[in-house]
């Protein structure tokens, strides 16, 4: 079943349930899974549940919570900031998350899947922002100070290597800036997908030519914001339209 907002399969094979599950993490939606599982953790201690029918929620900011049909509590659960994987190992569908400070995995494998439903809104608190991204590239054309003092912008839809660049120009100090735009709060995926950009310009570029990334959208994640800083690429909070 599909519809706007919702992604469900009732009954899916395992492999079906992983495709879907990959599809909702990738995308950081918020994911619920319910089947016969068995839940294992090994961190600060060490626990493990017997395979029981439970409900899995897996939340956009790394949170995961193994529900039972009673009490109001979840009965293993991992705090925002973890890393959500899926996989499959000798017919189960196995959901694992990782955390790293404190080192804790919280690891639940299902021999049977009866829903898995991905939702496309969370119902967070951050303003919905109206516009596209034409607006957005049409605001930094008109005042390329959005991004920083200096910036030029020299073309729009560069060809690269890894697809077209959605503005390309020159700092202050003429190093090679490479401007992806997002009308709206993203996530990791937007970090890879500048970074692939970068990565193909410093290819064509003459060597040693230094290529900024600049991301540019009205929010990102924290994940994203945590990728961005590891890859050497930055932020800049915009909106598509005039506050």
């Amino acid at each position: 079943m599909t519809e706007q907002g919702l992604q469900a399969h009732s009954a899916p094979t395992v492999s079906e349930a992983l495709d879907l599950l990959e599809s909702g993490i990738a995308g950081e939606r918020l994911i619920t899974l319910f089947g016969r599982c068995r839940v294992e953790y090994d961190g600060r201690a060490a626990s493990s549940l017997d395979a029981g029918n439970r409900l899995v929620v897996l939340k956009p900011d790394g949170t995961i919570l193994v529900h039972t049909d009673s009490g109001q509590q979840p009965v293993n659960w991992q705090p925002p900031g973890c890393t959500h994987e899926g996989r499959l190992d000798d017919g189960e569908l196995l959901v694992e998350s990782v955390r790293t400070n404190p080192d804790e995995r919280l690891l639940v494998a299902f021999e049977r899947v009866d829903q898995v439903v991905v939702y496309d809104g969370t119902g967070d608190s951050d303003v919905t922002v109206l516009g596209t991204e034409a607006d957005l590239r049409d605001r930094i054309l008109d005042r390329p100070e959005l991004v920083e003092e200096g910036f030029e912008p020299r073309a729009t839809e560069r060809d690269t290597s890894a697809g077209a660049v959605d503005i390309y120009g020159t700092d202050s100090d003429d190093n090679a800036v490479v401007v992806e735009l997002k009308r709206r709060r993203v996530g990791p995926d937007a970090v890879s997908q500048l970074n692939r950009y970068v990565e193909a310009l410093e290819s064509d570029l003459h060597a040693g030519r230094t290529v900024r990334g600049i991301l540019v959208a009205p929010s990102v994640t924290d994940r994203a914001h945590n990728l961005l800083e590891r890859r050497g690429l930055e932020f800049v909070s915009v909106s598509p339209t005039p506050e």
